[in-house]
């Protein structure tokens, strides 16, 4: 049972965050394919989520060189003891080091093209406030009270993502020749895990449940985000192609989320015989618990 992934391709109903604003205009960011734009959350925002939510970033340090913030890394704090390091590090100080994450994630992807939603807010009644308190006419002098309009364009929908885990990479530190026990090991794949099946994020005010309606996957030889070509949605429809199934028989699982996210979620549970999210969950961080419990120390 050595070298093997852990990988899940997730869709799950979700907002996106932001790029660069042009002045008090907050844009989405998004990605352009034949002639169309899809509205995306990027791979480095889930990361930062999932690794937040999971709590691995409880213990995270941080050092300067210069200017330059970056995670500390020394001899005393490595990946084998610093859960925060497990998402990867590169260190300036000193001897420069580069430790890899055990795991990647894809960007999420609206399956939809996107069709702007622009939100329109301004903060009237704190200049309102200040205007009373200090004898302003806001009418007049909206400025010197402070009155600030500002847009943005917002967008929610349902987005796919894939995550992999390298599990014989996670808990060791080869720069310093470290590793940690496999209890431990086994904890931080389940951390993510939770993180995963349990995602919410909150981006301009808005608190977004991001958890899985629909997750495929399971633990592998495949390191890879293996089911990133064959997770579509189209009219509603999350279309079962002879290729998903055909993934499935290598030992994989796929869960749904009941609720009529789908049309057609009873074919879904019939073709691809689909459990609940829970249950998946239950059984993969138990496959997480044997797979370490299986190798040397």
């Amino acid at each position: 049972m050595k070298n093997k992934a852990l990988t899940l391709t997730v869709v799950a109903s979700m907002t996106s965050n932001y790029g660069e604003g042009l002045g008090n205009v907050g844009s989405i960011q998004k990605v352009y394919k034949n002639g169309k734009a899809y509205a995306i959350r990027s791979r480095e925002s889930m990361k930062n989520a999932i690794m937040v939510q999971s709590g691995l970033y409880d213990d995270l340090k941080v050092e300067q060189d210069g200017k330059v913030d970056q995670k500390a890394v020394s001899k005393d704090i490595n990946v084998a003891n610093n859960r925060a390091l497990e998402g990867g590090y590169m260190s300036t100080i000193g001897d420069r080091k580069i430790r890899r994450s055990s795991f990647y994630l894809t960007d999420a992807i609206s399956f939809y093209p996107f069709v702007n939603e622009t939100r329109f807010h301004n903060n009237l009644y704190l200049a309102q406030t200040f205007a009373k308190e200090n004898g302003i006419n806001i009418q007049e002098k909206a400025a010197n009270a402070g009155l600030m309009p500002y847009q943005y364009e917002y967008d929610k929908s349902l987005k796919r993502y894939s995550i992999t885990i390298d599990l014989d990479k996670v808990g060791i530190d080869e720069n310093y020749d470290t590793k940690a026990e496999k209890g431990e090991r086994a904890y931080r794949v389940k951390a993510l895990l939770s993180a995963i099946k349990n995602l919410s994020m909150v981006v301009r005010g808005n608190m977004d449940n991001a958890e899985p309606i629909f997750v495929v996957g399971g633990i592998g030889d495949k390191k890879t985000h293996y089911f990133e070509n064959v997770v579509h949605i189209e009219a509603n429809k999350l279309k079962i192609e002879e290729d998903l199934k055909a993934k499935l028989k290598e030992g994989y699982r796929a869960a749904l989320l009941k609720g009529y996210n789908f049309e057609n979620e009873k074919e879904i549970e019939a073709e691809l015989n689909a459990g609940s999210v829970e249950e998946f969950f239950v059984n993969l961080s138990k496959e997480v618990d044997e797979y370490y419990e299986s190798i040397e120390s």
